[in-house]
């Protein structure tokens, strides 16, 4: 009853289970961080903007590293390998106040420089009716995607050719074309109300709250698992004792 006693107390490793958990769940919130990397970068060099290769390169070390550091500290909680766990932590340490610092640093310069990019961007395309056909392939997905019409002025920025994007069934969102037909839409049809401009740029300041905002949710989750390690780390440490000084036959001061 008294050995049985010790071998309880030794195995009592709570936190492996949920730090096993936690890492696989960061592991897939790394990868969903690692493909909005890419798929940023790539959207950027084929506008022909210029990046910051050192800027992008911190986030493929950090989004790359971490995605490793969980395999090993997976690795290190599953085996009670306490190198893998002083590895993971180190790791981590170093990841979560990089990510934690550069998202605080940068948030109000890539919210600003972003969202007025975008917004030059499509008032450069004004007057709408001499717009290339790269640009009006997508306003007509941004109209139809948002419900709107036309940038500044609504349906009026189309002059005489009003895409069929513009037209809705909706009049609680619409509003009715009278007087002279417009070309494309005929008398008395449909066109949605709002301009576009507002809307895209409202929709555009939500995307980048939400992936700064998972940056920073990111750092702070790794800081989680960075005191998780070290609390296993323990753990671990006091149950290879007791099963030290078990297997010696030693006598155990208060397992009685």
């Amino acid at each position: 009853m008294q050995r049985h006693a010790v071998i309880v107390v030794a195995d009592k490793t709570t936190l492996k289970r949920p730090f096993i958990f936690l890492n696989a769940v960061n592991m897939a919130l790394c990868f969903f961080m690692l493909a909005m990397t890419v798929a940023g970068h790539r959207d950027l060099l084929q506008a022909g903007k210029l990046v910051s290769s050192v800027s992008v390169l911190i986030l493929y070390v950090l989004e790359i590293g971490c995605l490793l550091l969980s395999v090993v500290g997976v690795c290190g909680a599953c085996k009670e390998k306490r190198w893998c766990l002083m590895l993971f932590a180190a790791g981590m340490a170093a990841a979560s106040q990089t990510m934690i610092v550069k998202t605080a640093l940068s948030y109000q310069h890539i919210y600003e420089t972003g969202v007025a990019r975008e917004e030059a961007k499509l008032l450069s395309m004004m007057p709408l009716n001499g717009a290339s056909k790269a640009n009006r392939t997508l306003l007509y997905g941004i109209q139809a995607h948002f419900k709107c019409c036309g940038l500044v002025e609504g349906y009026k920025d189309w002059g005489s050719s009003l895409p069929s994007s513009c037209l809705c069934e909706y009049p609680a969102k619409c509003i009715r074309l009278r007087g002279s037909a417009t070309l494309g839409a005929p008398k008395n049809q449909y066109v949605y109300q709002e301009p576009c401009l507002p809307i895209y740029v409202s929709a555009l300041k939500r995307g980048f709250s939400l992936a700064m905002g998972i940056k920073f949710g990111s750092g702070v989750f790794w800081v989680v698992l960075l005191v998780m390690s070290i609390k296993l780390m323990v753990q671990i440490k006091r149950k290879q004792e007791f099963m030290a000084l078990l297997h010696t036959n030693r006598f155990v001061p208060g397992a009685f």
